[in-house]
């Protein structure tokens, strides 16, 4: 269908669902949005339905209503689990530690790197900011700024306190992070450290070469990362515009409106330790996710779905801009 029906589905059935709703926050997954399907002439769209728990299964039986009655197998309804944010869990990485996880320099992204009382997260890529001469680290607030508990001027480190970092390991300071909201409403996961002035050369190539930008993300549906855990993966869009992406957090069940969700092509696209990392389109090498949460299933092939903040939203909400 076109994208526009799809968003006239999306908006029936949160005004007909989700607000009528009694059960209270958060009692389960109950996210929708656009579903990105693969089609002859270029992606097609329909309406994506993730759940899970008694509020979800309230969404997903009328989603199935829906269905019936108007869009049949374009709706794509997903049972996918807990949705947490992507720290690294206690557990070692599985993806060639002597490399993404270890001391290096010059930082490039895709290696271990966190705030100093964080287990470890990803180095996505470098940004500068209007008005100053420094050179910025992207990724998230929870990797960066501890999910709102880190203080401005904290240091971070590389490789993360997980891999071994400590003081002497220091590359910045947390400068910039957009809040984590409790509720609704939430657009990024997103937050910047100021390289040290001695951090002098960092190395820009990702996997396919150097960015050439960023887009957005509903003409494609191709994409990689490279990550602190699963490394170098490939994906594919399944879903834009995802409403009510409630994430699990230190600090609690954070939600997320406008999102971007990825399937990987063999086996799960991130794991524990990949957020902060850039998604890219690996045909134009352009930008368009921040990654920053998973499932714990869901997908084809039930490894997990990953969710992305549109990377236009972040950069904007950061007042940044990518270097490529």
């Amino acid at each position: 269908m076109h994208i526009d029906n799809a968003r006239e589905l999306k908006s029936r059935l949160l005004s007909g669902v989700v607000q009528a709703s009694s059960l209270e926050r958060p009692t389960g997954v109950a996210s929708v949005g656009i579903s990105v399907l693969p089609g002859d002439g270029g992606p097609r769209y329909g309406l994506a339905v993730r759940y899970s728990g008694n509020r979800g299964e309230v969404l997903a039986d009328s989603a199935r209503e829906l269905a019936a009655r108007t869009a049949g197998d374009e709706v794509d309804i997903r049972e996918i689990g807990l949705v947490t944010a992507l720290t690294a869990s206690t557990e070692p990485g599985t993806w060639t530690p002597a490399t993404l996880q270890r001391r290096t320099r010059p930082l490039r992204p895709g290696l271990s790197i966190a705030q100093q009382d964080v287990t470890a997260g990803t180095l996505g890529g470098f940004v500068t900011v209007e008005g100053s001469d420094g050179l910025y680290v992207l990724s998230n607030n929870h990797v960066l700024a501890d999910s709102d508990r880190a203080a401005l001027e904290d240091p971070v480190l590389q490789p993360g306190p997980h891999d071994g970092g400590t003081a002497g390991d220091r590359v910045g300071r947390l400068a910039r992070a957009v809040p984590l909201e409790a509720g609704r409403g939430n657009a990024v996961d997103a937050a910047l450290a100021l390289l040290e002035a001695d951090v002098s050369e960092v190395d820009l190539e990702y996997p396919v070469g150097r960015l050439t930008g960023w887009t957005d993300p509903d003409d494609e549906v191709a994409v990689e990362k490279v990550g602190r855990t699963t490394g170098w993966t490939k994906g594919r869009i399944t879903a834009i515009e995802l409403d009510d992406v409630a994430v699990q957090y230190p600090v609690g069940v954070v939600s997320f409106d406008g999102q971007i969700e990825v399937e990987g092509d063999a086996g799960a696209f991130s794991a524990g330790g990949d957020s902060g990392s850039l998604v890219y389109r690996p045909d134009t090498r352009q930008a368009v996710g921040l990654l920053f949460a998973g499932s714990e299933r869901g997908g084809a092939n039930g490894a997990g779905l990953t969710f992305c903040n549109p990377i236009g939203l972040v950069l904007t909400a950061l007042g940044a801009t990518l270097v490529v």
